[in-house]
């Protein structure tokens, strides 16, 4: 489950419909109801927050995000976009790692989702991380 308040229209996310769990964007955000409308291939579709999922960071995602894989003699692995870079110390954890953008340096452990990258990444450059154009 992603708690509503951490959703933004654009976020890319998984939904759970009649027990399969199908990707799409989040298209608007309904804060009376609490309620996620998620657009996929399909249709645009209510979900409630419960009904959806993260999905979580790797190097498929980044590369769908148009991001430019980088492995460092030293092992690391860096990926860019930009000026905004993800620097992952040890190849292929997306549990910890780190990102900047100019001066704005962020260290995050954990899982980490798309969509909670697609929000740091708004928040430090003020410009949304969308899929790549095929």
């Amino acid at each position: 489950m992603i708690r509503f308040q951490d959703l933004k229209i654009g976020d890319i996310v998984m939904a759970e419909f009649e027990g399969q769990w199908t990707e799409g964007e989040v298209a608007e955000l309904n804060r009376e109801d609490k309620e996620v409308c998620i657009r996929n291939d399909v249709q645009d579709f209510w979900y409630k927050p419960e009904e959806l999922k993260g999905i979580p960071l790797s190097d498929e995602q980044l590369i769908n995000l148009g991001f430019e894989k980088e492995v460092n003699p030293d092992g690391t692995v860096k990926y860019k976009k930009g000026a905004f870079r993800i620097l992952l110390t040890k190849k292929d954890n997306f549990n910890e790692f780190e990102m900047w953008y100019r001066e704005d340096r962020r260290h995050l452990k954990g899982p980490v989702y798309v969509h909670e990258l697609q929000n740091h990444h708004l928040q430090m450059t003020k410009v949304e991380l969308t899929r790549a154009a095929a």
